[in-house]
């Protein structure tokens, strides 16, 4: 009878073991006697939305739990719970404690993660929404919310979701980014509200300010571009004694939205297309350089629209290191020309369409007219600036600045007027500066009115021209260079206005140094970019002129195709055939994209580009240099097929030239080489050793500007320089290339880059030898020491971008070329 009793209950403990790890399949909910386990059970939202399991990222061996669209193919993921403690070589398993606590066990080490929920409950449930929110529910109410993953965000914020920050203890709830895109644990950079002076959204890299949003305005902070995320969703920020809290709903149920925020610091906004299959990049912050934090430092204003300049001190202040400003470099900000006079009599000057500068030392009252903001700051001698807290409708309240002014940029969409304080001298300064040009203005407007008149007699005869009549006028306005432009389309200002969506942020590609490009769909369906060159750039007129000059004349596989063009007033629009795989630099420098470039269709990439190359260099009727050819300038049409774009700095060689020499020189560091960088020099080797960081860059997987060797000390070429001369060349391949990749192929590929980038000119082989060497047509001779080599025992050549003009230079590769988003 004993032994029977023992038997008994041995079963019965056996039997309650068992119910504890009872694995589930596909289920919505999961109770304490239930548990998820390996790879093959997950958890389901109701409706389909989102699903939860256990999964390896890439070919990694690393198990986590996480949450994913359940219907989105490939996987994307959204939250990840054992972010920094993933298991391996054992059967993960995820199970709600008799307490309502989620945990990870590992066979081996127990428990490996634990929600920590505060709360306890009786029969707790874990259950999936369909906002992507893992919760844990007291089983006896339905608002008994125990736990929620949507309190612990990782890298993504989705509708619904908050971000909070507490007033009374301080810490702030915050996406925080991966280390890289294949290890999920908490990187450099996190994504919160800052509550310090008035709200504002900010990026951190650990503890620096890298980029902000701006201050809460009433919609948006002011830094998002309102008009079309205003069309998409709806932002809410709630601000209590004790807390802040940020979120957003999308204003239709079938949109399916993510906001990330990337190992690199950027914040992305992705919008599913059912009609691509795919996500679609919709917003990127920073988008250029202005949005850096400070990235013009001190008193100054950003605006992308004056590139390469784009750094200018606010009215009434000068630079603090003129020379060094002079030269675009934008350390010290600005001073005052002239000290406050506080009670004797300042004011203020009005700066309209701003992202408004740094709130973290800023007061704010909610309830005060613009006017009596205006008092309130001229009362307090430190106060440098107001403007508007809402802008809602019947603007109100008032934020105040104090001493230096922080991060004020020009805004790319609508932006909010600020007022910054000057001394009443000035002013006094600024009415003497206006009589002198009053009578200058007087005689300018004469000639205007004489020049508008001849314009509308002339507007009212060219409405009868024909369509040839046209284009003779834009031979006259262009022949000055001698250069006819032969041009089949010039298309209707409001035809391109139309296909753009009115020139939409929504449509927007990319910045380039000389405008924004815009992605536009004609009346007859046909996709097209629209590169819109800025009304107020000099060198963008140029650009314009250049690229039409150039591109009407040269016709080849691999080059992009000018479509026509507009002049409208003073817009100037350049219309290009549309790439839907945007540039080689989304994809080589991506380590998933990058996957989908096996070895064939890199080498068919390098073949592409050299032979547009040696087009432009030989074959075609004009000879041609690029001097801006970089993997951004590469575009891939729908078959992967290279097409170098993006003329504007392009320059023709005539007759036998063979060099010619800048005072000024513009590109992008890390594809000039070393004679046109430090002494202006360039010819048809310049584009070759471009051509060769960019063979490089292609092999690698690797950027020329960001790579760098911590033990050798040496930047891309420097190292693949290195592995040569060590025999060890086939190191120097990207990891993601397939088997398909033979070794004297891949070394034919180094051997001929390495010849490209060598520091003496004439030791470079020209385009038609390159053709031939990548085909195996030619002995390969062995190749000297490259451009810009710091290795041990060799005299770097040391390049100062401060000691120079640099017109067009991307110092930071952050340039946004034709058909580029960023």
């Amino acid at each position: 009878m004993v032994k029977h009793k023992v038997l008994m209950l041995m079963v019965h403990s056996f039997f309650l073991c068992f119910i504890h790890t009872l694995p589930i399949h596909g289920t919505f909910t999961i109770t304490p006697n239930q548990s998820i386990q390996g790879n093959e059970t997950t958890l389901v939202s109701a409706a389909g939305n989102f699903e939860a399991g256990f999964f390896n990222l890439g070919n990694s061996q690393l198990q986590y739990f996480g949450i994913w669209y359940k219907t989105i193919t490939p996987r994307t993921i959204v939250w990840i719970a054992n972010r920094d403690t993933p298991l391996q070589k054992s059967t993960p398993i995820l199970k709600l404690t008799d307490e309502g606590n989620p945990v990870i066990l590992d066979g081996s080490r127990g428990i490996v993660w634990s929600s920590k929920a505060s709360r306890t409950a009786e029969k707790p449930v874990m259950q999936l929404l369909d906002s992507g929110n893992l919760v844990v529910k007291g089983g006896d109410s339905e608002e008994n919310l125990l736990w929620e993953s949507f309190d612990y965000p990782g890298d993504t914020f989705l509708a619904g979701m908050k971000l909070k920050t507490s007033l009374v203890t301080g810490p702030y709830r915050s996406l925080t980014s991966w280390k890289n895109t294949e290890d999920p644990s908490v990187g450099e950079f996190s994504y919160h509200v800052d509550a310090h002076g008035f709200p504002q959204l900010v990026t951190t890299k650990g503890a620096t300010l890298f980029s902000r949003g701006g201050p809460w305005n009433g919609h948006v902070f002011n830094g998002v571009s309102w008009l079309r995320m205003l069309n998409l969703f709806k932002y809410s920020l709630e601000y209590t004694d004790k807390e802040i809290s940020y979120q957003y709903e999308t204003l239709n149920s079938d949109t399916v939205t993510r906001l990330v925020l990337n190992p690199l610091g950027l914040t992305q906004r992705f919008l599913w297309s059912d009609r691509k299959k795919g996500w679609e990049i919709i917003s990127t912050r920073p988008m250029d350089q202005c949005g850096y934090y400070s990235f013009c430092d001190v008193n100054s204003i950003c605006n992308i629209a004056n590139s390469p300049k784009i750094c200018q001190c606010m009215e009434g202040f000068v630079p603090k290191f003129q020379e060094k400003w002079d030269s675009l470099d934008w350390l010290g900000g600005c001073v005052r020309r002239m000290n406050l006079s506080c009670h004797i009599g300042d004011g203020f000057l009005k700066y309209e369409g701003m992202k408004l500068p740094d709130t973290s030392s800023s007061l704010f009252n909610k309830s005060l007219s613009l006017e009596k903001c205006e008092t309130l700051c001229l009362k307090n001698c430190s106060c440098t600036a107001y403007a508007n807290l809402d802008v809602r409708q019947g603007e109100s309240g008032c934020l105040l600045w104090f001493d230096n002014i922080l991060d004020l940029t020009k805004h790319t969409d609508q932006g909010q007027d600020i007022y910054i304080r000057l001394a009443a001298s000035e002013f006094d300064q600024r009415g003497s500066n206006f009589n002198n040009k009053k009578l200058a203005g007087t005689i300018v407007g004469l000639v205007i009115f004489i020049i508008l008149l001849g314009l509308a007699t002339f507007t009212c005869k060219r409405k009868r021209l024909p369509k040839r009549g046209m284009l003779k006028i834009f031979h006259w306005k262009y022949k000055r260079d001698k250069e006819d432009v032969e041009l089949s389309t010039i298309f209707d200002f409001s035809v391109i206005s139309n296909a753009t969506n009115n020139f939409s942020n929504s449509n927007k590609l990319g910045q380039g140094g000389f405008g924004p490009v815009y992605k536009g769909i004609l009346a007859d369906g046909q996709e097209i970019a629209v590169k819109r060159l800025s009304k107020t750039s000099d060198q963008g007129a140029e650009q314009f002129k250049n690229e039409v000059m150039l591109m009407t004349k040269l016709q080849h596989r691999n080059l992009a195709k000018l479509l026509g063009c507009s002049i409208h007033q003073d817009e100037k629009l350049l219309i290009y055939e549309f790439m839907p795989n945007r540039s080689l630099d989304f994809f080589i420098f991506d380590s998933t994209r990058s996957k989908l470039l096996n070895f064939t269709k890199r080498l068919q990439i390098i073949d592409g580009i050299a032979r547009g190359l040696l087009y432009l260099h030989q074959d075609s009727r004009l000879r041609i240099i690029h001097r801006d050819l970089k993997t951004s300038n590469i575009l891939l049409d729908n078959n992967m097929n290279p097409k170098i774009s993006d003329f504007g700095l392009a320059r023709i060689f005539r007759g036998d030239q063979a060099q010619a020499n800048t005072n000024r020189v513009m590109g992008t560091y890390g594809y000039m080489p070393p004679e046109y960088a430090v002494h202006g020099s360039f010819s048809f080797k310049s584009d070759v050793f471009s051509f060769g960081v960019i063979l490089l860059e292609i092999i690698s997987g690797r950027k020329n500007r960001n790579f760098y060797d911590s033990q050798h000390h040496l930047n891309l070429l420097g190292h693949a320089w290195r592995l040569w001369i060590e025999e060890k060349p086939l190191e120097l391949m990207d990891n993601t290339l397939d088997d398909s990749a033979t070794p004297p192929e891949i070394m034919r590929c180094i051997h001929v880059g390495l010849l490209c980038v060598q520091q003496i000119p004439e030791n470079r082989p020209n385009m038609s030898s390159v053709v031939l060497m990548l085909n195996g047509e030619k002995l390969l001779p062995e190749p000297s020491q490259p451009g810009f080599y710091t290795g041990t025992g060799h005299q770097p050549i040391q390049v100062e971008s401060s000691s120079r003009s640099c017109g067009n230079c991307s110092q930071n590769e952050v340039s946004i070329s034709l058909l580029e988003a960023r």
